[in-house]
């Protein structure tokens, strides 16, 4: 029976629960103590302080499912809207953070470990990126990530990803760092036959897309544009919820999933009309 999004998401909380993480309720959308954001743009929005060593977290890990809304600033994804079918101007966002406590090992094997023994995402379907380097900001390649990576996925399977795709930041200052993405290729298996995954991962493709960020948060971007190294090294990560869904779920569109299911066959039937979207599993990993 195809797992249901309230059961995904539960299952993101008790599995990070089990690795000792306080469980944390969603911030407001719109944070009062910070200028420099209109809205909360992503789940480590609330947090920022607790990176910048200015706060004292409850915790040394914390996880929960953060609602963010992206119409304003450096996170902007009001242009892209209904063009495709994975972006959302609101969206839900799974995340686990270590202020301190543990690093890239752990953030990449607990990647690995929920993604495919607890939802059973196919293996060979997923793609992890890591960071290049940047000669410009004299920043390193990442290749610790990299050799961690290897214990999972074949060489072919994880790709080098430059500073817009894989240094992330919150706004035009504030923690940033280098990050870890995993993409997951949705595509019949005779178009995967034809072109691999690994030529599709950050090319706008609608069925190979990125559900999980991980960020490595070691620096401070400064009003100088400048780098400064944080007190202390973080881990945060981001898992878009209505992408993940639809990848469990076998759908080739997050508005095929009951996120969206219910609310868009109940205007429809207001209005008297039928919807066409697929009621079934079109995906392989469905």
């Amino acid at each position: 029976m195809t797992m249901q999004a309230h059961e995904i998401r539960q299952k993101f909380l008790d599995f990070f629960r089990e690795k000792g993480h306080l469980i944390v309720p969603s911030a407001p959308m719109v944070l009062k103590n910070d200028p420099t954001l209109m809205f909360t743009n992503s789940g480590m929005a609330q947090f920022k302080d607790f990176f910048l060593g200015h706060d004292t977290p409850p915790a040394p890990r914390i996880a929960d499912t953060q609602k963010c809304l992206r119409v304003t600033g450096k996170h902007n994804d009001l242009e892209d809207v209904g063009h495709d079918t994975y972006h959302h101007t609101m969206f839900e966002m799974l995340g686990n953070w270590s202020f301190g406590d543990y690093f890239k090992k752990e953030a990449i094997a607990w990647s690995w470990e929920l993604l495919t023994e607890v939802y059973q995402l196919p293996p060979e379907r997923l793609y992890a990126t890591v960071f290049e380097g940047d000669a410009t900001e004299n920043l390193a390649p990442d290749t610790e990530a990299l050799e961690l990576w290897k214990q999972y996925l074949p060489e072919d399977q994880i790709l080098f990803g430059n500073k817009k795709d894989n240094f992330w930041e919150m706004g035009e200052t504030g923690p940033c760092g280098p990050c870890s993405e995993i993409h997951i290729d949705l595509r019949p298996e005779a178009e995967r036959q034809v072109k691999p995954g690994r030529e599709l991962v950050n090319q706008d493709n609608p069925l190979v897309i990125e559900i999980w960020n991980n960020v490595f948060m070691q620096f401070e971007r400064r009003a100088d544009k400048s780098l400064r190294p944080l007190p202390a090294q973080h881990v945060d990560t981001g898992m878009g919820f209505e992408r993940l869904c639809m990848a469990i779920q076998g759908k080739t569109s997050n508005y095929d999933t009951d996120v969206f299911q219910p609310l868009i066959q109940d205007v429809a039937q207001k209005q008297g009309c039928a919807t066409a979207r697929p009621t079934k599993p079109t995906s392989p990993c469905g």
